[in-house]
């Protein structure tokens, strides 16, 4: 028996990895990477088969954020040059959540940016929330809108919000280095005051802000103590105008480990293949998807993803299977779907060219992969679904 297949049989039975079998994990050379990847399947199988989750982001209020989060493209004097605007009006949320429906998705998410809403904000939110179920009573829905106060929670699950997130993005001790405006206590007094109230936790990472191994094994046992259903992992969008411009730390093989590391310890959490996907695992997406569980269909919230044609025939040529996908393209439908025409396996971000290899091990700037996203809510044109 290999050291995987021992970590794989823990995580079979729900059991915590140690510390040093989840820092093994990210330390693997490349020899062993298809090893990891497949101790994760067998995970990954057992408790999700080859089914895929689509969720949809839908930012019902963009930019102007008076947080100093250093890595995000809304935070107070960022020069990104994202959309800006204020609450979207009950009708355009609606519509845009549609749109990801329509695209497969089983859960929207609406974010708002800011670092906590008003109880009028709760208010407008669980009015649209109300009024988006009572249309699409099926599909579950996440509110993300910042640090919480006493009894918005509540609000929220009356309204019908099935969950909360509200990342914990990086460990504790590295938390003073990518935001000062709030601290990581903040965060998770928010998710445990969601989850208190009845709301299905969604709480997860973002990966490549400086953090060491250490960092993301410390996250990673975090969020397994707070038992989030959810686990979205992001990897950092070095957006030009942010402190974090400029940090490419990220290969696809490096990604691919810690996604492993994340499912070896939160074996039976719907792992999230989330933000920046696109631009540091590139080629090597439909891997990833032995991996993880649960994928954002579509656009992010200030950039731009792959087209979702792009999304849904990715799934299907790896294998895997769209969750609730009756009524959708064939190319979601499973493994013997068409691949929808110009979405194919060359098929890239809007606007941009097939990015170079570069060597194993050593990670590159991909600046012409960041889009900034021109389209959907807070627009005039059509959401990318």
């Amino acid at each position: 028996m290999t050291w995987l297949d021992a970590l794989a049989g823990k995580a079979l039975n729900c059991e915590l990895p140690t510390r040093e079998e989840a820092l093994a994990v990210l330390a693997s050379g490349d020899d062993e990477l298809l090893d990891v990847v497949a101790a994760a399947f067998r995970v990954r199988r057992r408790y999700f088969g080859r089914r895929v989750k689509l969720n949809y982001l839908v930012n019902v209020k963009s930019g102007l954020c008076p947080e100093d989060c250093f890595y995000c493209s809304q935070r107070v004097g960022s020069a990104a040059d994202v959309l800006k605007y204020t609450w979207l009006k009950t009708d355009e949320v609606i519509e845009a959540a549609e749109a990801g429906v329509a695209g497969g998705a089983r859960r929207v998410c609406l974010v708002a940016s800011g670092r906590g809403p008003s109880d009028r904000d709760i208010d407008r939110v669980a009015d649209t929330i109300s009024a988006f179920k009572a249309r699409n009573p099926e599909v579950e829905v996440c509110a993300c809108l910042g640090l919480l106060s006493d009894g918005q929670a509540e609000r929220l699950a009356a309204a019908g919000t099935t969950a909360y997130n509200h990342n914990l993005n990086t460990s504790g001790g590295h938390y003073a280095d990518i935001c000062t405006t709030h601290e990581y206590a903040d965060r998770v007094s928010t998710v445990s005051a969601a989850k208190a109230a009845g709301l299905s936790p969604c709480s997860g990472l973002i990966a490549g802000m400086g953090e060491t191994d250490e960092d993301l094994v410390d996250v990673a046992f975090a969020l397994r103590a707070m038992s989030p259903d959810s686990v979205p992992v992001n990897f950092l969008i070095p957006f030009e105008g942010t402190p974090l411009a400029g940090q490419w730390q990220l290969t696809p093989q490096r990604c691919l480990r810690i996604l492993a590391m994340v499912r070896f310890v939160n074996p039976d959490a719907e792992v999230r293949l989330a933000g920046g996907r696109e631009i540091h695992l590139r080629t090597l997406q439909p891997l990833a998807l032995h991996v993880v569980n649960s994928i954002f269909l579509g656009d992010y919230l200030t950039s731009e993803g792959q087209p979702g044609a792009a999304d849904l025939a990715m799934i299907a040529d790896a294998g895997f299977t769209v969750e609730g996908a009756e009524g959708l393209p064939a190319a979601a439908a499973g493994p013997a779907g068409t691949a929808l025409a110009g979405t194919g396996p060359a098929a890239t971000a809007p606007g941009s060219s097939p990015a170079s290899p570069s060597l194993s091990g050593s990670a590159a700037p991909h600046p012409d992969l960041v889009h900034v996203r021109r389209r959907g809510a807070g627009t005039t044109l059509p959401a990318n679904t």
